[in-house]
């Protein structure tokens, strides 16, 4: 530990007037883990949720893969010999 004529003293201890008024505070078990029992209570309330959220997902998804799955087709069709002799493609 370092010493000197400038030294003030160790943490806490560094030869001033005594603290008063300090407040000590507890963190509640529950802030400590915020994630306890979340996947055990998922079980009964998350099934219930996801299948109230399910159109509002599952309805653009299906949607986009279906564009996709057209898009990819028109595609193949237009860059093909067959798409050329269909004539419908410039």
């Amino acid at each position: 530990m370092p010493t000197g004529s400038k030294y003030m003293g160790w943490w806490g201890d560094m030869g001033g007037p005594k603290q008063k008024g300090i407040t000590s505070y507890v963190v509640s078990p529950m802030r400590q883990a915020p994630m306890r029992g979340a996947f055990s209570h998922w079980i009964i309330n998350g099934y219930k949720r996801t299948l109230q959220q399910a159109p509002y997902f599952v309805v653009p998804i299906g949607l986009g893969y279906g564009l996709l799955k057209w898009a990819i087709a028109d595609n193949h069709l237009r860059n093909s010999k067959a798409g050329h002799i269909q004539g419908k493609f410039a």
